[in-house]
């Protein structure tokens, strides 16, 4: 347990293990706290439990997709401020405008570059 109170948390929302642990492994190094979800009921439960700073977003995801999720969150007076980037591999055109008219505050498409995440992540947390 991170007991640092600055430490932000980011709840990364990935069906995909290797997805899930590869976001994991980059951000901790960043000093963030980590927490995942594995499908959508998932995360909607686990944003509500952690508080997090900050949500990465796979969008084709089981039980509820990502766009769902987000616009639950976004119509929740709770969660709304809490910034939610997409993080998929839906990267045909149009799918950046789906994920930002269904709440995304930012979007980034699979495969991502490692060493820009996490610059990425710190412009949306300031």
């Amino acid at each position: 347990m991170n007991n640092d109170k600055t430490a932000k948390t980011i709840l990364v929302v990935d069906d995909n293990e290797d997805s899930r642990e590869l976001v994991v492994k980059v951000l901790k190094r960043q000093g963030y706290t980590l927490c995942m979800a594995i499908d959508g009921e998932d995360a909607l439960i686990k944003v509500a439990q952690e508080q997090p700073d900050l949500i990465l977003m796979d969008i084709s995801l089981p039980k509820m997709d990502g766009h769902e999720v987000t616009r639950r969150l976004k119509n929740d007076i709770k969660f709304q401020d809490i910034p939610v980037i997409a993080l998929t591999a839906h990267a045909m055109k149009g799918d950046r405008e789906k994920s930002l008219a269904a709440g995304c505050d930012d979007y980034i498409s699979k495969p991502f570059n490692i060493r820009e995440l996490p610059d990425f992540i710190k412009k949306h947390l300031l």
